[in-house]
């Protein structure tokens, strides 16, 4: 769920497009010949038509990994394109017509699906830049009141259940992406919103340090969301309150 800006990147908008439309065209032919079974697999074949069979990822690393990811945090980042604190326009599209109760059920599916992960990248980064992206990582700079990624998205970078996403297992790209949407206002969250609260505070070095490191590092043999994030580092910063959706009761009729 890509939200770099098409304004500012009119070159990536032109490629998402060619994109979406060639894996649509490609993925017409299954479409024509599969039964009608009406199951939430066949229904998401539209979103595996950009983030990959099963929600995998796109192959050129625009179009993120779907499954796995909690549950929660996939069903607010559908909320946040549907109702405009992330700008997408086919994303926007595709989900301006649906209701709560199936963005959750959607998000539901891919959260359930356990699949491997490929190898990571070769780090892009020299030494040093890879050691501060480690250090910002798993200890954070109080000195720029930064906290660690790890205390909210958990010891492993796999994510927290319900609501925070895992940090491994994305390119680098993309990463750069996101964090340089929350800096210009492209990608926010529900109130408070901590996440552009922290990228605020991070140089571009910073940023390129820490998407390095986390772009070449491998998933652990669990690659699941832990139950619940650490406990907070003696003397360490406190993390700021992040917002989230309320989690829809109902289901989709």
């Amino acid at each position: 769920m890509s939200t770099t800006s098409s304004a500012t990147f009119p070159w990536v908008h032109r490629l998402a497009v060619a994109t979406l439309a060639g894996s649509i065209l490609a993925l017409a032919p299954a479409l024509a010949a599969a039964p009608f079974e009406d199951t939430i697999a066949q229904r998401t074949m539209a979103c595996t038509a950009c983030h990959g069979a099963q929600g995998r990822a796109g192959p050129d690393g625009y179009y993120p990994r779907l499954a796995g990811k909690p549950a929660g945090y996939l069903y607010n980042q559908l909320l946040n394109f549907r109702d405009g604190r992330r700008h997408y326009a086919l994303m926007t599209q595709l989900v301006d017509p649906l209701s709560d109760d199936y963005l959750m059920e959607i998000a539901r599916y891919f959260s359930a699906l356990e699949l491997p992960y490929p190898p990571p990248a070769a780090p892009a980064a020299a030494p040093g830049v890879l050691q501060r992206g480690q250090a910002l990582v798993l200890h954070g700079d109080p000195g720029q009141r930064l906290p660690a990624c790890v205390s909210c998205h958990g010891q492993a970078m796999t994510g927290v259940t319900p609501h925070v996403p895992g940090l491994l297992g994305l390119p680098r790209d993309y990463l750069n992406a996101q964090l340089g949407a929350w800096r210009t206002g492209q990608r926010r969250a529900h109130a408070p919103d901590c996440m552009a609260h922290i990228v605020g505070r991070m140089s571009d070095a910073d940023i390129h340090a820490a998407t390095s490191w986390l772009a070449a590092q491998a998933l652990p043999a669990s690659s699941k969301p832990a139950a619940a994030a650490p406990p907070p580092a003696p003397g360490g910063l406190v993390v700021p309150t992040c917002g989230s959706a309320a989690t829809p009761r109902g289901t989709r009729p």
